[in-house]
């Protein structure tokens, strides 16, 4: 069994630490949490993380942990991203590079161990037991889901292919309707269950591509790998190049080095590029990111911990979990949206915080029950009910994120 541990730089991870742990947030193909299964072969059965996500329930995410964590049990730390080819054999700890990033406990661990998030996984690792060096990088920062994507695609794409049962792309269908055009040397992989349309392209010269079951990839569009295409998601008329899509995403207008964790919408004309998109995201019609500055220097973006420069030339908006965008948003390099957030009308700043009305400052605030029937409302939409449970969890996030003086209001 695995626990995912936040540690306190992982619960900076803003805007996505204020409703999801990051575990529930998707690097490369795969979120993280599906990540340390594949590696360790092991379901996850609880994460530790802020206080405020105590509650947090979503598909197969595992419960905020709450009781003594047995022996035997992986802790892994969230912010390590192992290589999916890691051959685990007999260790009983992982390194990547100098760090620990999972060890298996030797004796129970109590939880309350764990709450602060500043324990080092180091004192975990057993005095007995063999240590693997893995390969893969460390989120140091939150943008380094973006800095990491295409490398990780790459990488990923193959691998999780072999999981699946996969088909070539046909030759045309007895009616006579083109084939879908592949160029380039990366394979194309689609599981069965995909619906590829003709007249759609697949540019595979810088990486793979995979498209899940249930996904459609509509004529007209243009997919440049590397790429992952998730489970029931909709891609059309369009670029899309170099992104993670996830589950059950529809998405229109180009689309460059992003990540949507899944059931997000994009379902209009617009550029995104080199952005993250939390779950259950909607952007207007024509809203559009810029990814550089004029100058071609290196994004600055807010944190926590205030302004940051990130280090990459490329980077656009945060979209935090049940953010939406008006007609013709346009946003700046580096905008962080906070969860919850309702932005329209003119540009907004660089930051907006969670469950803001109208995106500037001072903001008024996004009603917490104006709020919890939106997000009903949209979720109903995609065949995903908010439960009375969920109502009053969100409820409660809404209250701590309002609260929280860290964001300019």
């Amino acid at each position: 069994m695995i626990v995912l541990y936040d540690d306190l730089r992982a619960r900076h991870f803003e805007p996505f630490a204020t409703s999801r742990p990051l575990g529930e947030l998707r690097a490369g193909a795969l979120l993280i949490r599906e990540r340390w299964q594949h590696v360790l072969g092991t379901p996850a059965m609880a994460f530790v993380s802020s206080a405020h996500l105590e509650g947090f329930a979503e598909f197969e995410a595992p419960p905020f942990a709450t009781a003594e964590i047995p022996a035997g049990t992986w802790i892994v730390n969230t912010r390590a991203v192992p290589a999916l080819d890691t051959r685990l054999g007999a260790a009983s700890a992982i390194l990547l590079g100098n760090e620990v990033a999972a060890a298996r406990l030797a004796d129970p661990l109590p939880v309350e161990t764990l709450r602060a998030g500043t324990f080092s996984l180091d004192r975990a690792v057993p005095a007995s037991g063999s240590l693997l060096q893995a390969t893969g990088p460390w989120l140091q920062d939150v943008w380094d889901l973006v800095g990491t994507l295409g490398a990780l695609l790459t990488s990923d794409i193959p691998l999780v292919a072999q999981t699946l049962v996969h088909e070539s792309l046909g030759a045309g269908d007895s009616s006579g309707a083109p084939a879908p055009l592949v160029t380039g040397t990366h394979p194309v992989y689609v599981e069965t269950g995909a619906h590829i349309e003709p007249l759609s392209v697949f540019d595979t010269s810088a990486g793979p591509v995979l498209v899940r079951r249930g996904a459609t990839v509509q004529a007209f569009t243009r997919i440049i790998g590397p790429c992952y295409i998730g489970v029931d998601s909709t891609v059309t008329a369009d670029r899309i190049a170099g992104s993670s899509i996830g589950d059950t995403c529809r998405v229109h207008g180009e689309l460059s080095a992003s990540i949507l964790v899944g059931h997000a919408n994009k379902g209009h004309d617009g550029f995104v590029g080199h952005s993250v998109l939390g779950r259950w995201v909607n952007l207007g019609a024509g809203t559009i990111t810029s990814n550089l500055k004029n100058t071609y220097g290196s994004v600055a973006l807010w944190t926590p911990t205030g302004v940051r420069d990130s280090g990459l030339q490329f980077l656009g908006t945060l979209f935090g979990d049940h953010a939406k965008t008006g007609i013709g948003l346009r946003l700046t390099t580096g905008c962080v949206l906070g969860a919850g957030a309702n932005v329209f009308g003119a540009m907004p700043p660089k930051v907006v915080a969670p469950f803001a009305w109208g995106g500037q400052t001072p903001s008024e605030t996004f009603a917490a029950a104006q709020f919890v029937e939106t997000a009903g409302r949209m979720m109903t939409r995609r065949q995903v009910t908010l439960g009375p449970e969920q109502q009053a969890w969100w409820r409660r996030v809404h209250m701590h994120a309002v609260a929280d003086t860290r964001w300019p209001r």
